[in-house]
């Protein structure tokens, strides 16, 4: 099959099933929501849909610990609904990404319940093992969320390894035979008719360890060109690696396609820059603007030509972007603006997160008793007992916890934000005024702001071909960039910031013709809270 790259003009929408539409009333989202709400995606303009896990799971950390690969879990409903959604998707021309999560399972997986019952399984070898007492652990390698990242196992004299929490132990992708099982799965996916696959913390399969390598172990590269070989490499399909190591120069080798690994990464250089140096993402500091725009030109310049990015501002791990960066208060439709024309004039292809699109925020808590996230709750016992005050986690918690992302999709005004006729498993936030009824009513609402920016990049050679040019401003929160491509040039500006603030166009900058302004006003030199505009230039 030819490959033509067609996700290098598309934008992904990413849904979390668990929280999209419900269609059965148990307050958990399912595939039949999903595909009843198919012709709104259409409407807005993506082209692909990047699912989250629905893949049977216990779901310890909400379908990143699968039990089974090649069942649905029974909340989202059966294969069949499955089927149904790639088809009908298709007849809308937009693909579905499956969510997959290679670095390990659930401690429920067949393979994992082998392992444990019976050392000489050849299923032991498929997960990590050392022999050791409970005194002494192999070393002192860290679980992600939050203590060792090895558990023993007393029948069997032995440690299991796992990078995030114990009931998902990693696999041993060192074992040839676990690698053609999960190649097997994959090509099973791809029989079904996905459009592609996101890789789970793919960044961490080559681990070592005895060596203390978690991240970019030395046969990463290796294996993906392996997996590459055995899977997708025929196929016109989109990969994307959850990269959280990655730099310039590491996504280039992910992403280079005479490499043959992947389409494009995550990285997340642009999203620790509110943490403080050298501590955990809970301990924040305010955003610097002005760096945030030098690690978007880096990565502009540093892959241009090398390689191919993504574009984010918000996922199922990342709190709502308008409350973290913009104003989620007096502000909030003009800030989504603000954010969204800055991403989307950039190389690369953009995803958007549900909800996103109508500026959805986050939900403040008071209470741990609130959260449901297995990251934040670990967090707060940790912190408890290190001596952190209540009040300072849940302000952690409020800021960067999960749960953000996760609360309902707001379709409508009604008691349940027109997610479920039940209960819903998180409860819906402000849906009265935020919601997609009435963003779809409103002309000037920022759904239609990320509709225009979707078929722009569709339309716009530029923003996909286009050398990228960082532009120095006075003010310390006014961010500009041109793009230029066979003569063309697209100036883009934007007041990261809800004060008013001066860019001087000044004689060699002239407008020719604008593209798009989130204010309706002529374009001055004195710039509004949070304005911004892409025109292009004589």
């Amino acid at each position: 099959m030819m490959k033509t790259n067609w996700w290098k003009k598309a934008t992904i929408y990413q849904i979390y099933p668990r929280s999209f539409q419900d269609t059965n009333a148990d307050g958990i989202g399912d595939l039949k929501g999903i595909i009843q709400r198919l012709d709104y995606l259409s409407f807005l303009g993506i082209e692909a849909i990047w699912l989250s896990p629905v893949s049977q799971s216990p779901n310890e950390d909400n379908g990143y610990d699968i039990s089974d690969y090649e069942a649905i879990g029974s909340e989202y409903g059966t294969m069949e609904d499955m089927d149904n959604l790639i088809a009908e998707a298709q007849k809308r021309n937009i693909k579905i990404i499956m969510d997959l999560v290679v670095n390990h399972t659930s401690s429920e997986h067949p393979w994992f319940q082998s392992a444990l019952q019976n050392p000489m399984s050849e299923y032991h070898d498929f997960y990590i093992w050392r022999k050791g007492n409970e005194r002494k652990r192999p070393n002192e390698l860290q679980s992600n969320f939050g203590g060792s990242a090895w558990t023993f196992v007393p029948e069997l004299g032995e440690y299991y390894f796992h990078l995030h929490a114990k009931e998902q132990p990693d696999l041993n992708w060192e074992n040839p035979l676990m690698r053609q099982e999960i190649y097997r799965m994959m090509n099973y996916w791809i029989e079904k008719g996905v459009g592609g696959f996101r890789l789970d913390v793919i960044d961490l399969i080559g681990k070592e360890p005895d060596q203390l390598i978690t991240k970019n172990g030395p046969k990463l590269h290796e294996l993906l060109q392996e997996m590459n070989r055995n899977t997708f490499g025929d196929y016109d399909l989109v990969t994307v690696g959850e990269t959280w190591g990655a730099t310039p120069e590491i996504a280039q080798l992910y992403s280079d396609e005479s490499r043959e690994e992947l389409s494009m990464v995550f990285q997340f250089e642009h999203i620790n820059l509110d943490k403080q140096t050298g501590k955990r993402k809970w301990d924040i500091k305010k955003l610097d603007p002005k760096e945030l725009h030098q690690v978007f030109s880096k990565w502009q310049t540093e892959l241009a030509g090398k390689g191919w990015n993504s574009l984010f501002w918000n996922n199922h791990d990342l709190p709502r972007i308008i409350s973290r960066w913009g104003n989620d208060q007096k502000h909030r439709v003009i800030s989504g603006k603000m954010l969204a024309i800055y991403l989307y004039f950039l190389q690369g292809t953009p995803y958007i997160y549900q909800g996103e699109e109508i500026g959805m925020i986050n939900y403040p808590i008071k209470t741990i008793d609130e959260v449901d996230d297995i990251e934040s709750r670990r967090m707060y016992d940790e912190r408890i007992n290190s001596g952190y005050t209540e009040e300072e986690i849940i302000t952690s918690i409020n800021a960067k916890g999960r749960d953000n992302a996760r609360h309902p999709m707001q379709w409508d005004a009604s008691e349940q934000a027109g997610f479920t006729k039940g209960t819903p498993w998180l409860p819906v936030g402000n849906s009265t005024e935020i919601n997609v009824e009435a963003a779809l009513n409103d002309p000037n609402s920022l759904f239609y702001t990320y509709q225009k920016l979707i078929q722009l990049r569709k339309e716009m050679p530029i923003i996909i071909e286009g050398t990228f040019e960082n532009i120095p401003t006075d003010d310390a929160t006014v961010l500009a960039y041109i793009r230029e491509y066979q003569g063309e040039r697209v100036l883009v500006v934007v007041n990261f910031s809800d004060q008013p603030a001066h860019f001087v166009l000044g004689k060699t900058r002239i407008i020719k013709e604008m593209i798009i302004h989130n204010y309706k006003k002529e374009i001055t030199d004195e710039l509004l809270a949070y304005e911004a505009y892409a025109v292009y230039l004589k």
